[in-house]
């Protein structure tokens, strides 16, 4: 095996260490988690949907069709919830 080159602790000549005071790791990692939008889909559903408009387009479709069912049902429904332009 060879050997990995260890990585200096030196910094560059143009930073000094105080210039990293105060620093911490993750500091926004929470708000960043919970602002973020990111959805992970199974590569068996990304082979049906070639982009994120077809995902759209899918899922928009799925609500309108649970809206109607629940309107057959008497049930309330969250209309208006998920698309502002269902009618």
């Amino acid at each position: 095996m060879k050997r990995v080159k260890s990585i200096s602790d030196d910094l560059r000549k143009e930073y000094t260490r105080s210039d990293f005071r105060g620093l911490e790791r993750g500091k926004y990692y929470e708000r960043v988690v919970a602002n973020s939008n990111i959805v992970i889909i199974d590569p068996d559903v990304t082979a049906v949907f070639p982009n994120s408009s077809a995902v759209n387009e899918a899922l928009h479709s799925l609500v309108e069709v649970a809206q109607r069912a629940a309107r057959k049902r008497g049930h309330s429904t969250a209309r208006g919830r998920y698309r502002s332009d269902v009618k």
